[in-house]
Order: C-alpha cells, then structure tokens, then sequence
C-alpha cells in the first residue's frame, strides 16, 4: 500500500494491520485472492479479483494517508487521561481525529495503533488494528458480506 505513494514528498499513513486486512476487508494475499479466483472461475476471474483488490486497497489508502509527516510524538499524550486531539485530513477529505490513550498508544478514528513511527523516507508509517474509512464505504463493504 505504501509502494502506491510518492517517494518524494512527505506523508504519513495509517496502514491496517494483516490481521484487519482480512477481518475487515476481507483480503489475504493478492497472489492467495489472484488463486481462490483462478480456480474457481478461471483466469478472467483471477484477473477481476485483483482489480478489486487494488480498488479496495486504492480507497483505503486515500482514506489513510495524510499529505505531511505525522509522528506519534506529535500528538501530545494524555495529561490524567483526557489527551489533545489533532485534527488531519486524508487525502481523499476524511476527517481524521488523532490522540494518545491513557497508556499512550496513538488512537485515530477510535482505532488503536499497533505500531508507529516506521520512517521509509519521506513516509512515516502507523500500523493500526483496523481500518479507517468513510461511513459510505463501510456500509458498501458491509452490505457485501452480510448477505
């Protein structure tokens, strides 16, 4: 996902982890999905897996990538349990709310980080326990799924 953005210019994205690619996006492997496909329906079908595949990831990256470099160190931690919050814009226009908790990990859109501050030049990198997305998207993923 980081390999879609500019080398050169400073952003900061909040990637969700393995775990919440496949629990909530429902993603594995592109080559794992390109397979399942293949199998199931040929090459066509494989091909249109991977299609969706970079949609998907194409949308959440806009939903979690900020134009400048945010480091956790950033967002002031919680003086006694209430921490400031920094207002950021995704580069697709989603507002996002970031803070610290009370034990200090950086939460963004109520979802907690994982991991932070992986510097890849110009990129700084959180790895977070889900996925941050608009309302609109959410829905269209959930409706998928359920039924």
């Amino acid at each position: 996902m980081v390999s879609m953005l500019p080398k050169d210019l400073p952003f900061t994205v909040f990637v969700p982890s393995a775990d919440s690619f496949s629990r909530v996006l429902r993603l594995q492997g592109s080559s794992s999905n390109a397979s399942a496909a293949a199998a199931a329906g040929g090459e066509a079908a494989a091909n249109d897996t991977d299609g969706n595949t970079y949609a998907i990831l194409s949308r959440v990256l806009g939903f979690s990538a900020v134009p400048r470099r945010l480091l956790a160190a950033d967002v002031p931690p919680p003086p006694g349990g209430a921490g400031a919050v920094r207002l950021l814009d995704s580069v697709s226009g989603l507002r996002l709310y970031a803070s610290r908790d009370a034990r200090g990990a950086l939460v963004v859109n109520g979802v907690r980080s994982e991991c932070v501050d992986i510097v890849r030049g110009e990129t700084v990198v959180h790895v977070m326990a889900g996925v941050l997305m608009d309302a609109e998207f959410e829905r269209s993923f959930s409706a998928e799924f359920d039924g």
